[in-house]
């Protein structure tokens, strides 16, 4: 059964980026959408954005036009470029991946902290 990884999260000054990526340890099958969520200290878990196997992509409004969902390489299953960072972007990041056999696997996330 397939378990999800991320990496790249750390600690950068407001105006930096970071990349996170995350990778399947195991298999995964029929995945038809990919994403990264995000939870702030004392804050729901939220969408970042979502990528959909028919190639469309969701952000959060708040997010479009300074974080980039792809797959980058064929190791990677989702990466979030994440640009012009915001101390409000401070959050544990989570690797999300949904089946069409109504499967979801998260990862165990990622730390963002983003100093001003």
């Amino acid at each position: 059964q397939g378990r999800l990884v991320e990496s790249g999260g750390g600690l950068v000054q407001a105006g930096g980026s970071l990349r996170l990526s995350c990778a399947a340890s195991g298999s995964i099958f029929g995945i038809n959408a990919r994403g990264w969520y995000r939870q702030a200290p004392g804050k729901q878990r939220e969408l970042v954005a979502v990528m959909r196997s028919g190639g469309s992509t969701t952000y959060a409004d708040s997010l479009k036009g300074r974080f980039t969902i792809s797959r980058d390489n064929p190791n990677n299953l989702v990466s979030l470029q994440m640009n012009s960072l915001k101390p409000e972007d401070t959050a544990v990041y989570y690797c999300n991946v949904r089946t069409m056999y109504g499967a979801e696997y998260w990862g165990q996330g990622t730390q963002v902290t983003v100093s001003s």
